[in-house]
C-alpha cells in the first residue's frame, strides 16, 4: 500500500539556501513551504528594515508556492517570526496587503530570531483543482 507521491518542486529562479532542508515539500494536494526570509537569489541575507524585510520574505514565500503550482491566495495557515515586539504594528499593516479574509490560520511568535533578520515566514498551501 503506497500513500500519495511526494514532490520537492525547485525552480532556479527561486529563492536558494545552504542550509539542509526543502524550501517546499508537496504531499499530494498539500503544499508544505520552509521559512523564508529577506534574502536574495543565492541565499544572502538582505538586511533592511521591517517593511522591506516583510516584502522580501513574502515575494520570496511566493516566488517558492509558485514552483508548486500556488499563490498566496492558496494558502491556508502561515507561521510568521516577528523579531522585535516593536514591529508588531507594522506586521500587521503589511500581512494585510498580503492575505486577505478569509484569512488563512495564522501564529505569530515574537522575540525569536535572535540575528540579523526582523522577519521570516512560513506557510501551508492548497494546490487547487483546475477544472
Amino acid at each position: 500500500m503506497s500513500g500519495p507521491e511526494i514532490q520537492y518542486p525547485r525552480e532556479p529562479d527561486s529563492p536558494q539556501s545552504h542550509l539542509p532542508f526543502s524550501p517546499c515539500v508537496v504531499v499530494g494536494d498539500m503544499v508544505f513551504v520552509s521559512g523564508q526570509a529577506s534574502v536574495d537569489r543565492s541565499g544572502a541575507i538582505v538586511e533592511d528594515d521591517f517593511e522591506g524585510e516583510f516584502r522580501r520574505s513574502i515575494e520570496n514565500l511566493a516566488a517558492v508556492l509558485k514552483t508548486a503550482g500556488c499563490e498566496l491566495s492558496d494558502v491556508i495557515q502561515t507561521r510568521n517570526y516577528v523579531d522585535l515586539p516593536a514591529d508588531l504594528a507594522d506586521f500587521n499593516r503589511l500581512y494585510r496587503e498580503y492575505f486577505t479574509e478569509p484569512y488563512p490560520a495564522r501564529t505569530t511568535i515574537l522575540n525569536c530570531l535572535g540575528g540579523k533578520l526582523r522577519y521570516e515566514v512560513e506557510c501551508v498551501a492548497v494546490r487547487r483543482q483546475v477544472s
